[in-house]
């Protein structure tokens, strides 16, 4: 197998010196099996334009590191910028007082918290309803989210176009209402889900969370309270 070789000028290490015995260069063979170092004595023109090379490889690979290390919020907290804040529908102090919440558990197992009890009527099977939500894996990473997109997600409920935890957890709510679905694996993505890059993958049967606020009903507005 070929071998490939490092060059390293001791004059680019410790600077020029007067004696000859420090011109001198190591070259080391770098291979699967390559354990061999030797010395070779370049002359002195050659191991000027190797250092020059050597060191301006050096700055390019430091500043490349640089950027890879202050990449995404590091590089906002670096450049003095506030870290990136993801839009919820249940913040920190949300989350709290939802600790004092009673859970309900549903046949299906399905469980869920009320954040805000709705005061308009719940949607009917079948019929549309415009809602918001922040999908989340257990760890409360988010993984899609109609708030990031700008735009209420309309669908049918009940009509299977959502994973079922999602249709159950909607058709007993109120519109206006906001809640903390917990779905399990059966309920939520049996063939799990590739996420966009930079969010956490869904694997098969995993559990979700889905903080959902049902925003209206198409066709039932006049009926609210």
């Amino acid at each position: 197998m070929a071998s490939a070789s490092l060059l390293l000028p001791l004059g680019c290490i410790f600077g020029k010196s007067n004696s000859s015995n420090h011109q001198r260069a190591y070259k080391i063979n770098v291979g699967a099996l390559a354990s061999e170092t030797r010395l070779q004595a370049p002359n002195s023109i050659e191991r000027q334009n190797e250092c020059a090379v050597m060191n301006r490889r050096n700055l390019i690979n430091v500043g490349v590191g640089l950027l890879g290390l202050l990449s995404g919020s590091t590089f906002a907290e670096a450049a003095g910028l506030p870290p990136e804040e993801k839009p919820k529908l249940c913040d920190d102090e949300c989350v709290k007082e939802l600790e004092n919440v009673p859970m309900v558990t549903t046949e299906s197992g399905l469980q869920y918290k009320d954040i805000k009890i709705g005061g308009g009527p719940s949607p009917p099977v079948g019929f549309q309803v415009a809602a918001n939500y922040v999908a989340m894996v257990p760890s409360g990473q988010i993984f899609d989210s109609s708030l990031e997109k700008g735009q209420l997600y309309i669908f049918r409920v009940g009509a299977g176009q959502v994973i079922k935890g999602l249709d159950e957890g909607i058709l007993s709510m109120k519109a206006g209402g906001k809640r903390r679905l917990y779905i399990p694996g059966p309920l939520a993505f049996p063939k799990g889900l590739t996420s966009a890059p930079g969010r956490p993958r869904v694997a098969p049967n995993s559990p979700v969370v889905f903080d959902v606020s049902l925003e209206y009903i198409p066709g039932l507005e006049d009926d609210e309270e």
